[in-house]
């Protein structure tokens, strides 16, 4: 059974990496002596050391070990024998074609199927959906497909921001990028504001968090959500 949180991020501002999932966090792993991170997503291009140290050092505070799978010579087979996981935010161009070259897609998907407890943050989540065209991110590398996971029979934007009604900025916003999505796509897109997050037990999918979502649908009008609906029926 599916045992899965998908975070819009890591980071809310005031607070350190992760901490302000570190609750739930302890709980989701709790029966995890030591999570596989996948660091593939390397935001502002660091390496996949030092970003594993920076999960590390908050998986520390709820007494977890973290391993990088770049540390592995096998990486399926790292995924498959892993007690937790989780993906790390960053540039999805760069996760997805990582996560093909090195023959995990299946894997990864097999396993947080089978039950393995899963974290996604930003690009991480990105990836639990059915592709990964409403990501935010600049395509600096070119996958091999914009296939997904298909954890959840949506697709998400994370990071979701609000038209800002002060600003004198006239370039596109998040909804507009939606809407050019929904021109030639119909799968629903769930905007997931910053600090907010999916709980997905087996098929039932909460929102839970602070902040409402909001749910994007081919030729329909833009649904605000609030927090602890069950979005399970989206499709």
């Amino acid at each position: 059974m599916k045992n899965i949180i998908i975070a819009s991020t890591s980071t809310v501002h005031g607070s350190d990496y992760l901490e302000y999932l570190l609750p739930e966090l302890k709980i989701h792993f709790r029966n995890c002596k030591t999570i596989l991170f996948i660091p593939y997503a390397r935001p502002s291009g660091i390496s996949h050391e030092e970003y594993t140290t920076n999960a590390s050092s908050a998986f520390a505070k709820i007494n977890i070990a973290v391993k990088g799978i770049h540390e592995y010579d096998d990486a399926a087979l790292a995924v498959k024998n892993a007690e937790g996981i989780f993906t790390g935010g960053g540039s999805t161009f760069v996760l997805v074609a990582q996560l093909y070259q090195n023959n995990i897609i299946t894997a990864l998907t097999e396993a947080v199927k089978n039950g393995t407890p899963y974290l996604g943050t930003s690009a991480g989540s990105v990836i639990c959906g059915l592709s990964m065209q409403t990501t935010n991110d600049m395509p600096i590398v070119y996958p091999p497909s914009f296939k997904t996971l298909g954890l959840i029979p949506f697709n998400l934007n994370a990071h979701y921001l609000d038209p800002d009604l002060q600003s004198k900025h006239m370039g596109e916003t998040r909804e507009t990028r939606i809407k050019e999505f929904h021109a030639y796509n119909n799968i629903p897109v769930l905007g997931l504001r910053e600090g907010s997050w999916l709980k997905v037990d087996g098929d039932k999918i909460i929102l839970k968090g602070q902040l409402a979502a909001r749910v994007f649908k081919q030729n329909q009008a833009a649904e605000e959500i609030e927090t602890g609906t069950d979005i399970s029926d989206l499709k």
